[in-house]
């Protein structure tokens, strides 16, 4: 079979970092194994590297899961790839599913709508479709933002309890007892009404509605925002728009299985 990569001695002149450069070899190791199970003399050979290199660097990829070694047959792609694949899988189908729905909310409301999840106690944003408003909401896809600022954050811990919210209160804006008071009290508000506020938290004079996103085990597994000036966004138009953004998320989490007449006998 063909390499899939190109010899590489162990010498060969970087312009990254050593740390760099053992990320970017065990890529390579991980790539290597894609097709069939090698021997660590087989990897060596197809990677340019020595063979106690390759070792090294397997056995740490074992220990994290990433590969697993079989007797007499080799190395072979490990238990932590699959559950990661799923991951991606699993927000790349969301993010199918979901365009629909964000472009037709961003057409009806003339707003800019978000889809996030939450990623390493932080909103990752995953898709975003502009309104027609002349109104600039500098996010972009792939972008991270604070849960507890951002109206998708909030969203997104909606079903977390008062402990993590505290927590990440804490860590993104310091939190004294009356500040911890006053969100608390927002926070299980949110929970009530089932969607969350971004009241100029995040960004001055931009405020957003967002509402969780369900999977078939009622999870939250993402969320959806209408972000917009103020000027367009006062408390009587938030009330009015709560109930399409929230019909939007409840339409994207039937199509990923959820059913609420069956949440509700539960």
């Amino acid at each position: 079979m063909p390499n899939r990569k190109a010899a590489r001695p162990d010498d060969e002149p970087t312009i990254v970092g050593a740390g760099s450069q053992t990320l970017m070899r065990g890529l390579d190791l991980i790539e290597a194994l894609i097709d069939e199970q090698l021997s660590v003399a087989e990897l060596a050979e197809r990677l340019g590297l020595n063979k106690s290199t390759t070792y090294r660097l397997a056995a740490a990829l074992t220990d994290r899961g990433y590969l697993a070694a079989t007797p007499r047959a080799g190395y072979r792609l490990g238990p932590k790839l699959l559950a990661l694949g799923s991951a991606a899988q699993e927000q790349v189908d969301i993010i199918q599913i979901a365009r629909p729905v964000l472009e037709d909310l961003a057409a009806r409301t003339e707003d800019t709508v978000h889809l996030g999840v939450l990623d390493a106690d932080q909103a990752l944003y995953l898709d975003k479709v502009a309104g027609r408003r002349r109104v600039v909401v500098s996010s972009r896809v792939g972008d991270r933002h604070p849960l507890t600022s951002t109206g998708l954050g909030k969203a997104l811990m909606l079903d977390h309890d008062a402990g993590y919210w505290k927590g990440r209160l804490a860590v993104e804006q310091g939190s004294t007892a009356r500040i911890w008071t006053t969100w608390h009290g927002r926070m299980a508000d949110y929970v009530q009404q089932g969607r969350a506020f971004d009241l100029e938290e995040n960004e001055d004079r931009i405020r957003c509605i967002a509402a969780p996103v369900r999977d078939v085990r009622n999870r939250i597994v993402a969320a959806i925002s209408v972000s917009s000036a103020a000027h367009y966004m006062d408390d009587a138009r938030m009330a009015t728009l709560s109930a399409d953004v929230m019909a939007a998320a409840a339409q994207i989490s039937q199509a990923l299985g959820n059913d609420s007449r069956l949440v509700a006998r539960r």
